[in-house]
């Protein structure tokens, strides 16, 4: 296919389509009807050979070409975007931009509190709307309606752009009084009671079923692995509530380290080694490629990256 004799037009249309899985809703976002986006997506499959979008039980779906060219479509539109807006300074010192940020628990009480202290020095009339994983979607990022997302990710989609802030391995936090510190061994660290502290992915969750090991994270998948299994008795969404039961009760929490060293001062409080092995995590930052290229964006991803480093320093 010779692209100087394609409508590029076609392009935006697919774009929208893709998003929005919808004829109708593509056609109210470009203010267009809907016999025009029905046109485009018959000018696309011609231009394809392919169906693009197919519909089955479950609605519209993109077929398999289609999901191949989606992050190609949105790079290459993204960056003309970019190219032919005026070029418009970005001064933290005087904005007033709200920017809606996506945290887990565990990225809001070790990285978003350091970066709150670093935007009261350069970005004073700067807000940030702090929304949990439960709140939105990916769907609600790759819109840009949500600045950034921080979490600990498996899988991304391929539009999105992301970078790893850091790594981080896994503490046990213990109450002194605990008797499991007399000897802290795998055998007496499964004879206790232990705190579940969630890995918060997107969308409204369900409850947790202890059977299933798999939906229960690292540290409980990596005892299955020894052919063990810990007793929980408390299961959590939030570190700080995780800390705070270690702390009053005879439980034991075993979260990432960055987390435990919320406690590292309280003399109340033991940091230990988990007594087996558990893999590193790593905390990402990730955002749409509608904002790549967005002066204030880039600015922001600066300075969360610059405090990133700082704490993984420290």
């Amino acid at each position: 296919m010779n692209i100087s004799k394609m409508d590029l037009n076609l392009l935006v249309y697919f774009d929208v389509l893709m998003r929005e899985l919808s004829v109708t809703k593509a056609a109210a976002q470009l203010s267009i009807t809907q016999p025009a986006m029905s046109n485009g997506l018959k000018r696309l499959r011609e231009v394809f050979g392919d169906p693009i979008l197919v519909r089955t039980s479950e609605g519209m779906t993109p077929t398999q070409r289609a999901l191949q060219l989606q992050p190609v479509v949105r790079d290459a539109l993204s960056r003309l975007e970019a190219a032919i807006q005026p070029e418009t300074e970005f001064d933290p010192l005087t904005s007033e931009r709200t920017f809606r940020i996506m945290a887990s628990d565990y990225a809001e009480s070790t990285l978003l509190l350091e970066v709150v202290r670093e935007l009261a020095h350069q970005a004073p009339n700067i807000s940030l709307d702090v929304i949990t994983p439960s709140d939105v979607t990916f769907h609600d990022v790759e819109h840009g309606k949500v600045d950034m997302a921080i979490n600990r990710f498996e899988e991304l989609p391929l539009s999105f752009h992301q970078k790893v802030l850091w790594y981080d391995t896994f503490s046990c936090v213990v109450n002194r009084q605990n008797p499991v510190l007399k000897q802290f061994t795998l055998d007496n660290y499964l004879k206790a009671q232990h705190i579940w502290v969630s890995k918060t992915g997107y969308g409204v969750g369900v409850g947790i079923d202890p059977n299933e090991v798999q939906k229960l994270g690292w540290v409980d998948v990596e005892l299955n692995k020894l052919g063990r299994k810990r007793r929980i008795r408390v299961f959590t969404r939030h570190y700080h509530v995780a800390l705070q039961l270690a702390k009053e009760q005879q439980l034991i929490a075993t979260l990432p380290s960055r987390a435990a060293k919320i406690y590292q001062d309280d003399p109340n409080m033991a940091i230990l080694e988990p007594p087996f092995d558990i893999p590193p995590i790593a905390l990402k930052m990730a955002w749409s490629a509608l904002l790549q290229h967005d002066a204030g964006h880039i600015w922001l991803r600066r300075l969360i990256m610059e405090t990133a480093r700082d704490l993984e320093g420290s």
